[in-house]
């Protein structure tokens, strides 16, 4: 048996490096390698967590470089397990590490925010959710006795640069082009290699995806959960524009960020497209028949598991989904907030 890391050369000066995931279903965050004439490029780092490190210094050694020479660092969106390791990384290297403003300005925000501040949103926008109180008891006593701690991202690092849209990314010897791509956080990114693919006919080059545009997986798409949240985003609505943009590349490859690497883009968007619709026509009909806070509307949609087997961190989670989709739902002018209904309960409407 090798403890070889079971790096991926996808040819023209790609790799890719699955660093694990601890405890967590999806596994490992496929960090992406990029030859350039100023040195190797990470487009994202992973989870900070020492498996997570040792993986990806082993990986760059299979790939026949080290975390020393590295120049610099592509962050496709703020979430711990694209961007967990890149302090380390800048440490360890003095590399660069550039990410979109929306999300730099999320990892500000965080690094600033007083923990009980943010315990204290969260306990109040579930209640207001209509979560029970077997769901916000726990997350009472903790703020009661000081147990906050910090909120998640709260070590992340600070860009040295942005990365800007529709802007060629400044690689030496590469013509890579961010697209952004709002929707799974407001900065997410994905980049386009607008070079031609080594192996396959044809000028759509390749993507990066991130967790946009993932094989088999629906991303999540929820709400933003800010203190500060004034109510006019529309996350589900951003993800599906931007669903549209990458269709409209025709990208030979997909390199997302999970799972593995396919080629029929536009395929995977129709299928996304098509479950979302479907979601909303669900959540819809369900309002027709009676009014529904957005908990019980989560309670009531289709996930990988029963209601019942789904941990308590994921119903959190999830009531973020159900509230994006009732959000688009209002945008679209297909359901309306219950006038002084608490928690809030909404209705169909047209």
């Amino acid at each position: 048996m090798t403890n070889e890391p079971q790096v991926t050369e996808h040819g023209g000066g790609i790799w890719s490096i699955p660093v694990p995931i601890p405890d967590n279903p999806l596994g490992h965050t496929l960090v992406h390698v990029i030859e350039t004439d100023a040195g190797p490029v990470l487009i994202d780092t992973g989870w900070d967590d020492p498996s997570s490190w040792r993986a990806l210094r082993d990986g760059l050694a299979a790939c026949g470089t080290s975390v020393d020479a590295l120049h610099g660092v592509l962050v496709t969106h703020h979430h711990p397990d694209h961007h967990g390791l890149s302090e380390r990384v800048r440490e360890e290297s003095g590399a660069w590490i550039a990410l979109h403003e929306a999300d730099a300005a999320v990892v500000r925000r965080t690094r600033e925010v007083d923990p009980s501040r943010w315990l204290g949103y969260l306990v109040e926008k579930l209640a207001a959710a209509g979560a029970p109180d077997t769901h916000t008891a726990p997350l009472r006593a903790a703020l009661a006795e000081g147990r906050a701690g910090r909120p998640p991202g709260r070590r992340a690092a600070l860009p040295d640069r942005g990365i800007e849209p529709n802007a060629l990314v400044d690689l030496p010897g590469r013509r890579l082009r961010a697209v952004w791509t709002p929707g799974h956080t407001p900065g997410h990114v994905c980049l386009h290699l607008e070079e031609r693919h080594p192996g396959r006919a044809g000028p759509g080059g390749r993507l990066f995806s991130g967790d946009h545009l993932l094989p088999t997986i629906s991303p999540h798409i929820g709400l933003y959960e800010e203190p500060d949240d004034d109510g006019s985003s529309d996350p589900l609505g951003d993800y599906l524009d931007s669903l549209d943009r990458i269709a409209g590349l025709r990208p030979a490859e997909v390199l997302p960020a999970h799972q593995y690497a396919f080629s029929d883009a536009q395929a995977r968007v129709d299928a996304l497209t098509a479950h979302h619709a479907e979601r909303l026509s669900d959540l819809r009909a369900l309002l027709t028949q009676r009014d529904l806070t957005p908990w019980q509307l989560a309670e009531s949609m289709r996930w990988n598991r029963p209601w019942e087997e789904i941990p308590f961190g994921s119903r959190t989670i999830a009531v973020a989904e159900a509230e994006a989709h009732l959000r688009r739902l209002v945008k679209l002018g297909h359901a309306e907030a219950v006038p002084g209904s608490h928690p809030v309960a909404y209705r169909a409407t047209g």
